[in-house]
């Protein structure tokens, strides 16, 4: 598959994505506030704690797994691909891109060294709740870090100075499948390694 047959098919797993929340609307403003505010306090905790950055993007990964619907997540990332992928190429793709999650974003969060991230606001999207938070950092002025809440209360997108990490990744995945003349095994033993 090629890049512009990946971009063709793309809306239709955005339509699936879509279709990850109950459409009952069972989360409250008051869940989502405290999934990130929870996850936020945690991200602070590590920022601060001045360990060395192995032993950070471990605890990043810890902290994605636990509030992040890191299958979704992947499987947005993986995109058309997924269609032709075996289960345990799903299951190691999700497992090795979590980890680079951890360490790509990880290393972003380090940046916040001496700085903090504060939730702002909350409020509805058509399948969740979107949480705005405040980044303050001692070297530049404040960013939004924006995330989306689905309603199984797991997050499944973040806005980083509005760039979105689900098409962001998506995009970076399909590149590197198709360096690796869409080898997914390669593309996963060489995930493993990146961020």
């Amino acid at each position: 598959m090629n890049f512009s047959r990946r971009g063709i098919l793309a809306g239709g797993f955005a339509t699936v994505l879509a279709g990850v929340a109950s459409p009952g609307f069972a989360l409250s403003e008051g869940q989502a506030r405290g999934l990130i505010e929870g996850m936020v306090s945690e991200i602070n905790r590590v920022i601060a704690s001045g360990r060395s950055p192995g032993a950070m993007y471990g605890e990043f990964e810890r902290i994605f797994k636990k509030y992040g619907d890191t299958r979704v997540i992947a499987a947005y990332a993986m995109g058309v691909d997924g269609r032709r992928a075996s289960g345990a190429q799903k299951k190691a793709f999700t497992d090795a891109f979590t980890g680079y999650i951890a360490r790509k974003y990880g290393k972003r969060f380090r940046e916040f060294e001496g700085g903090r991230l504060e939730v702002q606001s909350v409020g509805r999207i058509k399948n969740g709740f979107e949480v705005k938070s405040t980044a303050f950092l001692r070297s530049m002025d404040p960013f939004t870090v924006t995330f989306h809440v689905s309603e199984n209360n797991r997050f499944f997108n973040m806005y980083v100075e509005g760039v979105n990490m689900l098409l962001t990744e998506r995009s970076e995945i399909g590149a590197m499948l198709d360096r690796r003349r869409g080898d997914i095994d390669a593309m996963i033993a060489d995930l493993r390694k990146a961020g």
